[in-house]
């Protein structure tokens, strides 16, 4: 059976001391009218920073709602990391210009954004309930030893505190980016949590061996409640190689499909995500 060599490396940590970077995907939606004091350019910006505004309100009711952790210190940061989040747009899903009776001439917008916490707030909370279920969806990522060398096997290992999808790619030296899980031969990219999970394992027909040229390299797991958004891949022995641009692998990834409330409404719920990094590097 064919195995896909992958040039690896590793500076970095075995079990990680790292935090992964936090967030939540969701949908809203923001109004504004021109009335007597603003410029067409000013209402469709405050139509957006209505929008915004409107996707941290939901989020920061959705994590309290989902969050069962019985501690005050938790509670505390917890809030702390939503009220100070910042909010960055991943798509805008429909806008346009319409007739208010009432109000005139006024603009609406729906979007689809990441609501990100405050840093450091998250990190505390992060590493106060990193194996809680009830708290955000927190996966982290480490690999079996802190340095590597040449022809030694490298095995990646990912955790959450909850069920999560996933998406694990690589980025080699060279700046080739493989996506490892899924892949042609694991197609599932669902994860149970409380579990600890090996890559490769099972059915994957590749391996992670060290060999020229040595050097810096990252190993990125995305994961999320729901199923991330779809990118550009194409088979490559027992891996996909990633034809999406660079830049774009994370936003696409972040194009999660939100799940609709059961409640007879049009209304989805929002998403945890969970991005976690280390940088890696062999010798000979």
């Amino acid at each position: 059976m064919k195995k896909f060599l992958i040039v690896l490396v590793l500076s970095l940590l075995a079990i990680s001391n790292l935090y992964a970077t936090q967030s939540t995907i969701t949908e809203s939606e923001g109004y504004a009218c021109m009335g007597e004091d603003k410029s067409k350019k000013q209402t469709e910006q405050a139509a957006l920073a209505d929008a915004k505004k409107k996707a941290i309100e939901q989020v920061s009711t959705y994590i309290k709602s989902e969050t069962h952790v019985k501690n005050f210190e938790f509670e505390k940061d917890l809030t702390s990391a939503y009220s100070n989040a910042t909010v960055k747009v991943i798509q805008e899903i429909g806008k346009g210009w319409y007739r208010d009776s009432s109000a005139g001439d006024c603009y609406k917008i729906k979007i689809k954004a990441e609501v990100i916490p405050d840093e450091k707030a998250i990190e505390k909370v992060s590493g106060e309930t990193i194996d809680d279920p009830s708290a955000p969806l927190n996966v982290k990522l480490w690999t079996d030893k802190k340095e590597y060398k040449s022809s030694e096997k490298i095995k990646i290992y990912i955790k959450g505190n909850k069920p999560f999808y996933a998406r694990v790619i690589y980025k080699d030296a060279r700046s080739n980016i493989v996506q490892l899980l899924p892949n042609p031969y694991k197609t599932d990219n669902y994860f149970n949590g409380g579990v600890v999970y090996e890559i490769p394992s099972g059915n994957d027909k590749f391996e992670l061996d060290v060999s020229p040229p040595f050097g810096k390299e990252n190993i990125i797991v995305y994961s999320s409640t729901s199923p991330v958004g779809d990118i550009n891949l194409k088979a490559e022995g027992g891996v996909y190689q990633i034809t999406t641009k660079a830049k774009d692998i994370g936003s696409r990834t972040r194009g999660v499909a939100l799940k609709e409330k059961g409640t007879g409404k049009e209304q989805k719920m929002p998403a945890e995500f969970s991005e976690a990094d280390i940088v890696l590097k062999t010798e000979k």
